[in-house]
C-alpha cells in the first residue's frame, strides 16, 4: 500500500490549496478515506473523511473546517482530494492522507492502518 500526497505549500490568509493522495496496492473505491493534520505540538486529527463504495456516498468535517473544505474521490484515478477554501493561520500543519480498515466513514487514529508521509500547509501573509 503506498499512498502519496500532494499539494502543499503557502497560501495566503482567505487563499486557496488542493491536496491531491495517489493511492495504490489495494483496491482504493472500497475503504473509507481521510484526511487528518497534525499542527507542532498538537495531536494528530481528522480534517475530513468520505467513505468508501457500499457505504455510501457520506461525508465528515470537523467543526472548524465546515463550509471550507471539501474532500472528493475519485475512484477510477484511484485519488483523494482535499480543496481547502478561506483558508486561516490555524489550518497550517502537515496534512496527512489516510486509508481506513473500515467501509463507513471513521475519526479516530487507530481506525486507519495506511498513512502517507504528509505535506506541508502554512497560512501566512
Amino acid at each position: 500500500v503506498q499512498l502519496v500526497e500532494s499539494g502543499g505549500g503557502l497560501a495566503q490568509p482567505g487563499g486557496s490549496l488542493r491536496l491531491s493522495c495517489a493511492a495504490s496496492g489495494f483496491t482504493f473505491r472500497t475503504y473509507a478515506m481521510g484526511w487528518f493534520r497534525q499542527a507542532p505540538g498538537k495531536e494528530r486529527e481528522i480534517v475530513a473523511g468520505v467513505s468508501g463504495s457500499g457505504g455510501g456516498s457520506g461525508t465528515y468535517y470537523e467543526d472548524s473546517v465546515k463550509g471550507r473544505f471539501t474532500i472528493t474521490r475519485d475512484n477510477a484515478k484511484n485519488t483523494l482530494y482535499l480543496q481547502m477554501n478561506s483558508l486561516k493561520p490555524e489550518d497550517t500543519a502537515l496534512y496527512y492522507c489516510a486509508k481506513s480498515t473500515y467501509v463507513f466513514i471513521r475519526r479516530r487514529v487507530d481506525e486507519y492502518d495506511y498513512w502517507g508521509q504528509g505535506t506541508q500547509v502554512t497560512v501566512s501573509s
